[in-house]
Formats: C-alpha cells, structure tokens, sequence
C-alpha cells in the first residue's frame, strides 16, 4: 500500500496574493512530505507564476484520483471554498481553509498561519466536521428538469430587476403563503451567514440541525424568515400569473431559468461537506471576530484561557 500522501490545493488564480500563498503553500507541503495536487486548469494557471515550482505538483485526475486525497486546502475567501467543494462534491474530501479574503466564515486560518496548518495537516492534528448541504430539484410542469445541490443556500430569484416574482410557499407539503417578492432564499446554518444574513435572517449556529426560509423584499403581510425541521421538504413554485421568469442559484455557483410554473424542491442532503478543523474555537469567538463585535465591559469567565 502507498505511503504516499496527496493534498489537492484550491485558490483564485487570478489574483497575485492568492498565487503568492499557494507557492508558499506548495513549498512548505512539499518539505513535509505531502505531495500538492491542483486540477489541470489550476496547474497551467499556477505554472505562469510558479518559476518551475510546477513540478513539484501533481494533476487531479492524471496522476491521482481524489479517493486518493487526504485533503483539500483552499487559498482564498468563501467563494473559493465554495469553488473547492464542487470539485470534490462526489468524494466528499474534507477542506480546510485559509482565508485570503474579506470576512472568510468558511475557513479555518488567516493568511499568516499557514505554516501552521501545513505543520498540523503534516501531523494529522486535525477533526473533522460535518456540514449540512441541500439537494435542490427543479419540476415543470411535474417533469425533473434539473437538479443540484448547495453548501450556503438555494435561492430563487426574479430575472428582470422591474418585475416582480411571483411565488407560493411550501413547507412540508402544506402551503405557507403566497406573494410578490425579489426572491427567497433557503439556507442551511452554514450560509445563514451569508446571503441569508443579509437579507434579514438568524444566525444559526453550524452544529444546529435546521433549515432557513427568508424572503427577499417580499410584498406581504407575513414573510418573515423561517427557521424548519431538517427533514422537512421546503418549495418554491413560481406563479402562472408571475410577470416575468425567474431563476434558481445554487450557492451563486450553478443556476438555472425558472419559466411561470416551475416547482423547486429543496431538502437536507444526505452528503454533507466535510471541513477539517484544526482548533477547537467556538463559533461565538468566530461572530465576534470576523463581525468585529464589541464585547468590552463583559466579566464573565473566559474559557479561551
């Protein structure tokens, strides 16, 4: 059996700063033994900034599968995170992130800490945890025409910035209420963060078993954002009498049109996102680091000592 040891590495190859980091992530992984992976798109993008370093990397795919992987390190904000779980959606290979980003829910380290995360990841010092993700279907007229999953959330939104969408919620296979709306967007805890937090709805904290439901400018007297049992089926139909279409996004990444009858389903997946932790921090510390939340005058007993 191999001995071998594959970490696939993940970053936005447009940006300097990002190519910077994964040189130096390339080098330290590399000194400890652990052979770098990038995709072949990856691999040619990093090669023009790479002064020969190339070499030293593998390509996904030619010379590893990714049942081979033993991780996936993620150079960049939640975007690329996001980019790194699609890639490795069928095999579920855990990622661990270091944030080049702005605020960086998703990632586990800042830019300055990556020798340490190699010297963990090097020492097997890490956890895994489990994300819950969604499987998104979309139906017209009763026929599957799509189907695909997110990490942060599933949002159905209008297409032309003057029209309104029309739409009816469902939940658990009961009808919720019916208006007009910019859209609503269904989250796990995980992108509660994101798009959701945005638009108005609950920080959830990642350990909780949920769905979210928020309605984006909804034109009702009842559209507040839900938060719903994890087996529950949440759907979002898109009227006949809708002015114009709409359209589905999965995680910003993959969307699809939504014609005026268009059904779209969303449940808890079975395949959760796996992350490897190298800390044990709470997610509390995490709010008020990344939002910069005061807590001066708090005398409670700090347990981060």
């Amino acid at each position: 059996m191999s001995s071998a040891r594959f970490v696939l590495l993940v970053s936005h190859t447009r940006r300097e700063e990002a190519m910077a980091a994964t040189r130096v992530a390339v080098e330290k992984l590399v000194a400890a033994g652990i052979t770098p992976v990038m995709t072949e798109v990856e691999l040619t993008d990093f090669a023009t900034h790479a002064a020969g370093l190339e070499a030293q990397v593998k390509q996904l795919d030619k010379d590893c599968t990714q049942s081979q992987l033993e991780l996936v390190m993620v150079l960049g904000g939640d975007g690329t995170i996001l980019k790194a779980a699609e890639v490795v959606r069928e095999s579920s290979v855990p990622l661990v992130g270091i944030n080049l980003g702005h605020v960086g829910f998703l990632a586990e380290s800042e830019s300055e800490d990556l020798a340490e995360v190699v010297s963990r990841v090097a020492a097997k010092q890490y956890k895994i945890r489990e994300r819950v993700t969604l499987d998104v279907t979309v139906f017209v007229d009763g026929k599957e025409v799509y189907k695909s999953w997110a990490l942060n959330e599933a949002t159905v939104e209008k297409s032309e910035r003057e029209r309104m969408l029309e739409v009816v919620v469902e939940v658990e296979g009961h009808p919720l209420s019916s208006f007009g709306c910019d859209g609503i967007v269904i989250s796990t805890p995980t992108g509660s963060t994101a798009y959701a937090f945005s638009a108005g709805g609950p920080i959830v904290w990642p350990t909780v078993d949920a769905l979210m439901l928020v309605p984006l400018s909804a034109h009702a007297l009842f559209a507040r954002p839900l938060v719903i049992r994890p087996d529950a089926v949440l759907a979002v139909e898109v009227l006949q009498r809708s002015a114009g279409h709409g359209i589905l996004w999965c995680d910003g990444r993959r969307s699809v049109e939504l014609p005026p009858g268009a059904r779209v389903e969303v449940r808890k997946s079975a395949q959760p996102v796996r992350i490897a932790r190298m800390h044990e921090g709470k997610f509390t510390d995490r709010l008020v680091k990344k939002f910069q939340l005061p807590v001066t005058g708090w005398r409670g007993t700090d347990h981060r000592k």
